[in-house]
């Protein structure tokens, strides 16, 4: 901590302006962090415990209520009604097809639910690919200036070097410190999201499954032509 207060006295402004910018990505790599991590364990717990109770219940109705009160972030409930939402006459979607249709709006609801998971993945990765150089810029800056202040001052001795040099190099470490965090939380991040994204999509081929019957119309309109 010495080092550290006696490194921030001697700093110029851009120096302590690169050290506040690396504090500032810190707190917002770490809230990300810790959020989504909740968010994850959350949207994770919910779906093993909604998906169960939809295909226990004993309709589609049935199956949307068990959904409401069980998919607390909304990212499955989307999939159900892009399943079974009607086409409004008189429209383009009207004309098209029941299987193309519903295959639509099934795959922009499910790309919907995934982008709510992903939110802060870029920060994330901005952060833990920048990082480490924003602290060798620092680095960079503290050691020009402390070179070119010895220098002014007259030939010194390695000792008089040593401690300017390695003080610079403390922008370099922070750098490494905030980037660490951030890309570890990615990588992690990134694959629960995937594990959840391919149970959303084996949900929304069911529904497709159910909202279709084998020769690609709805299922029930040969019934109501019948």
């Amino acid at each position: 901590m010495d080092a550290v207060a006696q490194y921030w006295a001697v700093a110029d402004g851009v120096t302590r302006g690169v050290a506040l910018l690396l504090l500032a990505m810190s707190v917002a790599a770490w809230v990300l962090i810790l959020w989504k991590v909740w968010l994850l364990r959350r949207v994770a717990g919910d779906t093993a415990r909604a998906l169960g109770a939809f295909w226990d219940a004993a309709g589609v109705d049935d199956g949307r209520r068990r959904l409401a009160s069980l998919d607390r972030e909304c990212v499955l409930q989307p999939l159900v009604d892009a399943a079974m939402a009607q086409p409004v006459s008189g429209t383009l979607d009207a004309r098209g097809d029941d299987e193309a249709r519903i295959t639509r709006r099934l795959r922009d609801a499910l790309h919907g639910s995934v982008a709510r998971l992903q939110v802060g993945q870029v920060v994330l990765a901005s952060v833990g690919s920048t990082a480490p150089f924003v602290g060798l810029f620092g680095t960079v800056w503290s050691l020009y200036h402390a070179l070119v202040g010895m220098a002014a001052q007259g030939g010194q001795g390695l000792e008089a070097v040593a401690g300017p040099l390695g003080e610079a190099l403390l922008m370099t470490a922070a750098g490494i410190a905030v980037a660490v965090p951030a890309v570890l939380a990615y990588n992690l991040c990134g694959t629960w999201i995937g594990r959840l994204e391919a149970e959303f999509e084996g949900f929304a081929f069911d529904l497709r499954r159910m909202a279709l019957d084998g020769t690609g119309r709805r299922a029930g309109d040969e019934a109501q032509a019948a």
